[in-house]
């Protein structure tokens, strides 16, 4: 372009190609740096948010383990190996990123961190690999061993791949065929950024395997525990007679038969004589099973505890069901059973009467059933999932007539958790947020409950999970909650409420509350 002769215009004009060229080359360069900080930075806040994610499936595991140990105990202390081995090796990822950022003064202008000194001081002597590059290879080498080795079978391939280190000689091949040590080809002559991103990159893995490996072990635990084989069916109805003719209501359903569902003892009655195990009844996986017969016409009760075993101890499981013995029947009750509910904990008003019967000579009776006046009548149902009502009274005629009503016993809704009157999710300012009260809301519930809170957890994230006791933050919670930034979700969970007037009532797992900071 410049040779031969040339006039002088021409010499300047060849000199402004070459000038516009390399300007063109190093805004091209200046790109591709920007290009890879841009994506550090996006791979930085995953890290951040997927680091949040792992810590909450800890928690959730940890809880698990401390109510159940035998199911969830050796699942939990994998979880934290996993744990420590992946924070060890991200935090000595984070040391190598901050040696090479240490004398960048502007950690955003990535135009300047186009040279490779660093990592090619550090990790090479000459043909050969310095001390830091040595320990650099073993450290991701241990890691992938020693994970894959812990991980269930569907992880561990991708733990292999995710850290593999080139082929058994620590080569990977390179486009025009020759091979180079793989520590070489992937960090030697990098500009600083592009290597800084890779690091991350090392980090993001890191973050995936560990959610990878936590979310198999709790998936394949929850597939031993919910496997059809341990299940058996049975027939349930809504009633245990029918009529000739009549058409059968009752359902299958199905029960867990396995060693862990076999009672080890029981205590029970029948119309409150003691039943004898081998004569009586059997203990079988899944239940008891009952060897009785079915005795004169009328209600027959059986009443007792079953014990199973859990975690060492024996765990009592109340016992009051009942059956029906009838003989041929004189009348017919014809009623809308879905209608028929009554709540346990509440006190449920009733109205009970006979047509063409004074109120003075009709009675009815059942279990948490109390007269007010007249036809008004209260029940407040215990255990079992039904109650019946048995209402009779005398007619002119002098003949007594009886009639029986079934109800279903509900327990009341699950409770909503709310914060300063709000449920499900709410947004404030950080000092609204300590002195607001935590409560629970029955929504569209037909009775009016005064419910209070006794305590909760809070977690703000990056802090570890305070417990609360009472309705209002106390100084642990506002210390985690001085260190929330903007727009951070504050979760309120784990809370424990109760009814004012009825105490040993254990009510539903109370929804949480998610407050977003505003400040």
């Amino acid at each position: 372009m410049a040779g031969g002769k040339q006039s002088p215009r021409q010499k300047m004009v060849n000199l402004m190609y070459l000038i516009f060229i390399a300007m063109l080359a190093l805004n091209m360069s200046k790109e591709v740096l920007a290009a890879f900080g841009l994506m550090n930075e996006k791979m930085e806040t995953s890290n951040e948010k997927t680091t949040e994610s792992n810590l909450a499936f800890l928690g959730s595991l940890e809880t698990k383990a401390s109510e159940d140990t035998k199911k969830y105990g050796e699942l939990y202390e994998k979880a934290q190996k996993i744990k420590t081995l992946s924070q060890d090796y991200y935090d000595y990822l984070e040391g190598l990123k901050k040696g090479m950022m240490k004398d960048v003064e502007d950690p955003k202008d990535y135009a300047v961190m186009d040279k490779s000194n660093f990592l090619d001081q550090k990790f090479f002597q000459g043909e050969n690999l310095s001390k830091d590059g040595k320990e650099f290879l073993k450290r991701i080498n241990d890691y992938r061993t020693q994970v894959a080795a812990m991980a269930p079978a569907a992880v561990k391939e991708a733990v292999e791949a995710r850290f593999q280190t080139g082929d058994a000689n620590g080569k990977v091949e390179k486009r025009d065929g020759t091979k180079q040590n793989w520590l070489n080809y992937h960090y030697e002559g990098f500009p600083l950024v592009a290597s800084l991103t890779k690091l991350t990159a090392l980090q993001q893995d890191i973050k995936t395997t560990e959610e990878d490996a936590l979310k198999s072990m709790l998936a394949g635990n929850l597939t031993d525990q919910v496997s059809l084989k341990n299940f058996a069916t049975s027939l349930q109805a809504a009633k245990s007679a029918f009529y000739s003719g009549d058409k059968y209501d009752g359902k299958i359903i199905i029960s867990k038969t396995d060693n862990s569902s076999t009672p080890v003892r029981a205590e029970l009655t029948l119309d409150g004589r003691k039943l004898a195990e081998g004569k009586d009844y059997v203990l079988e996986a899944g239940g008891v099973k009952m060897l009785i017969g079915a005795g004169n016409p009328g209600d027959h009760t059986i009443a007792g505890q079953i014990f199973f075993k859990q975690d060492g101890e024996e765990i009592p499981v109340e016992v009051k069901n009942s059956f029906a013995t009838i003989s041929k029947p004189n009348a017919a009750l014809i009623a809308a059973d879905k209608m028929n509910v009554v709540y346990r904990g509440v006190a449920n008003p009733m109205s009970i009467s006979i047509p063409g019967i004074p109120n003075n000579k009709v009675s009815a009776s059942a279990p948490g059933l109390k007269k007010v006046s007249g036809s008004k009548y209260v029940m407040n149902p215990g255990k079992g999932r039904t109650v019946k009502i048995m209402a009779s009274g005398t007619l002119p005629d002098g003949q007594r007539i009886s009639t029986p009503a079934t109800f279903r016993i509900k327990d009341i809704p699950r409770p909503s958790g709310s914060i300063r009157g709000e449920s499900g999710s709410a947004k404030m300012p950080r000092k609204n947020l300590e002195i607001a009260t935590v409560g629970a809301l029955l929504e569209d519930f037909d009775f009016d409950l005064n419910l209070k809170v006794g305590g909760f957890k809070f977690k703000v994230p990056g802090q570890p999970t305070v417990s609360v006791r009472g309705s209002r933050l106390d100084a642990r919670a506002k210390s985690a909650l001085k260190r929330a930034k903007r727009g951070d979700a504050v979760q309120i969970f784990d809370i424990n409420a109760y009814i004012t007037n009825n105490k040993g009532y254990k009510l539903k797992k109370v929804s949480p509350v998610v407050v977003e900071i505003t400040n």
